[in-house]
């Protein structure tokens, strides 16, 4: 009840909440176009560092390093791309910070409790499968594509890569934001299991379906190799598993604040038939019997 009345004192008008949610798109837009021309300066840098893992098989292999633009302009806007990626990845946890300012007023305090660590598991899984990609997919992934060149001799043509900055980048990202959001999985479990949308019985039911769906998954997000398609199933299945307990956890969770609310009621209940004044059924008939 308490928790009721602070969130019914803190009511707002709607157009102060519209005037508070212009506010804060405001200032995450700005975090977002500050960061940009900041890492628009290191755009270079940033781009070697995604393009590190290719060079460092290339120079393994003793092949040329270097990659190729056949655009005036697409060398600019790849690195316009990279910066712009980066800004986003770097501003989301202010973002996020908004986010929160902006509905947390309106929660109840164990909602709260329950969307808080939502916002701090999301940048962290996020990152978890893009290192996943950058420092184990990747690797292996160009070590597989470069087995397609040929030296070529009599009669025949050498096939050799050419890597465009723009396509390769492309890729890299495509890559990233695949593992990225598929990694977000037991985030995105744990709150349809808040809503009451899914069970963990449910998804154990279901395993057999989410597994065949990662490999499709898979196979949709990342380029055609088999490589990179099983770098990602795995882990989708092995976080769907993950997903599960956190799911079970969520419903002991569900459970344990439903019978404090019921016994909150029944103090409450108690409490109010005290304080009634009102005489118990015996001692009412006792007075009633005494009665001349």
């Amino acid at each position: 009840m308490a928790e009721q009345t602070t969130v019914e004192e803190g009511k707002m008008p709607l157009l102060d909440h519209l005037i508070e949610l212009r506010q804060r798109l405001l200032r995450s837009a700005m975090s977002i176009i500050v960061l940009f021309f900041i890492c628009f300066y290191f755009a270079a840098d940033l781009y070697d560092f995604l393009v590190q893992p290719l060079a460092d098989i290339m120079e393994e292999t003793g092949r040329d390093r270097r990659l190729i633009f056949t655009a005036l302009h697409e060398a600019f806007f790849t690195y316009i791309k990279v910066a712009f990626f980066t800004a986003i990845f770097l501003a989301f946890p202010f973002i996020a910070t908004q986010l929160w300012m902006f509905i947390a007023p309106g929660l109840y305090k164990h909602e709260k409790k329950a969307f808080m660590p939502f916002l701090i598991a999301t940048p962290i899984l996020f990152f978890l499968g893009g290192a996943l990609v950058y420092y184990y997919v990747m690797p292996v992934a160009w070590k597989f594509f470069l087995t397609f060149e040929t030296a070529g001799g009599a009669g025949t043509m050498p096939i050799e890569l050419e890597a465009k900055v723009n396509e390769y980048l492309s890729l890299v990202m495509r890559l990233i934001f695949a593992f990225g959001i598929c990694f977000e999985l037991p985030v995105v479990m744990t709150l349809l299991a808040r809503v009451g949308m899914i069970s963990s019985e449910g998804m154990k039911d279901k395993r057999k379906y989410a597994i065949v769906l990662a490999f499709v998954a898979a196979a949709i997000l990342t380029p055609p190799d088999p490589i990179s398609q099983i770098g990602l199933a795995l882990p989708t299945i092995l976080l769907y598993e993950i997903s599960i307990f956190a799911v079970r956890w969520v419903e002991k969770d569900k459970a344990r604040n439903a019978e404090e609310e019921d016994e909150e009621e029944g103090e409450s209940g108690d409490a109010s038939a005290d304080s009634s004044g009102e005489a118990p059924p015996g001692e009412a008939a006792g007075q009633e019997g005494t009665t001349p």
